[in-house]
């Protein structure tokens, strides 16, 4: 009896051991792998649980703005329907909005809509966006995210197409290479003044930066001058006075370098678009991968409680009709 009780003990003895040991390699698992850990459960136990995306992976453009676009279901459509749909913003748009225009006078007839403050005249993406916050328009069209004090007006962003920045100097340039983002940082920067520098000829560089209320311009800040200042204006260094393409095109001679959407510039004889470290934005590959490096998305902005005729606008746009409309104006489906 008392051999069985000692073989007994002996058992217990050797679970507990077996037990202590489990425990202390759990422990030390754990602590190697950093400490505390959470599980996520889905309500649906069939349902795989995703990771929540990080901030700073929306695009090339999120530098320093606020959150970058929206759902459709975030939008509150429970205003009546204006008599007009009144949209401003950016020039960059212009052709696509007036097709998006065409396309929902179509489908909406007793609902016109116009592009611009007054019609067919846009103030460009900030102008656009200061409409909305205003109640001078009902739908604001951007080329860029909210800045962070736009961003406290209750709006609604909501990506809509994809685009590229494109840096251009004229057909005429005697110098036929490309730039580094470094070079062209430093260009715009006014430390690198001239072609030389670069690789090209000895002559003066002549910068037309875009002005003050481009989007355009704000999202080249942010991504090539990371949120640092441009140079100040010169006698080679022009800020032009308002928010348009081809009056710059014309003012860069031989010697200027100038920047705009890539939908504006593509199809232009006069100009040559210049690879950005070795990457061109027309390459439709290298803007859906961020390849190249001055990306972005375009925008439909709302205040949060809307009228439905806004949702369809917006609705529009993101259907195969309003991607297509995006593509024959040159830019990218984001669906």
């Amino acid at each position: 009896m008392a051999q069985k009780n000692n073989e007994t003990i002996v058992l217990v003895a050797s679970l507990a051991v077996t037990v202590g040991l489990l425990g202390a390699g759990y422990w030390f698992v754990r602590g190697r792998d950093g400490g505390d850990s959470i599980v996520v459960e889905s309500s649906d136990p069939t349902e795989p649980t995703t990771s929540e995306p990080s901030s700073n992976s929306n695009n090339n453009q999120s530098n320093g703005d606020a959150p970058a676009s929206a759902s459709l279901a975030s939008i509150e459509a429970t205003l009546p329907n204006p008599n007009l749909l009144q949209i401003d913003g950016s020039t960059t748009m212009v052709a696509l909005m007036q097709n998006l225009n065409n396309a929902y006078a179509q489908a909406n007839p007793s609902i016109p809509a116009i592009y611009g403050q007054p019609a067919n005249n846009p103030n460009g993406s900030s102008g656009g966006i200061r409409n909305l916050i205003n109640g001078t328009v009902d739908l604001a069209a951007s080329s860029r995210p909210l800045k962070p004090e736009e961003a406290t007006a209750n709006l609604q962003v909501v990506a809509i197409a994809k685009d590229a920045v494109a840096v251009v100097v004229s057909a005429s340039n005697p110098y036929r290479g490309g730039l580094t983002m470094s070079q062209l940082r430093q260009i715009y920067e006014g430390r690198i003044t001239n072609w030389s520098e670069v690789g090209g000829p000895n002559v003066p560089i002549k910068v037309i930066n875009r002005a003050q209320a481009s989007g355009t311009r704000d999202l080249f800040q942010n991504v090539v001058l990371l949120s640092q200042s441009f140079a100040p204006d010169s006698a080679n260094f022009i800020t032009w006075p308002q928010d348009e393409t081809t009056a710059i095109i014309r003012e860069l001679g031989n010697n200027g370098i100038s920047y705009a959407t890539v939908s504006q510039v593509a199809n232009q004889s006069t100009v040559r678009i210049m690879p950005i470290d070795d990457s061109l934005p027309t390459d439709i590959n290298a803007i859906r991968n961020n390849t190249y490096p001055i990306s972005r998305n375009i925008f439909l902005i709302t205040t949060k409680q809307t009228s439905p005729a806004v949702k369809e606008f917006i609705e529009l746009a993101l259907s195969p009709q309003g991607q297509q409309l995006a593509t024959n104006n040159g830019f990218i489906p984001i669906n």
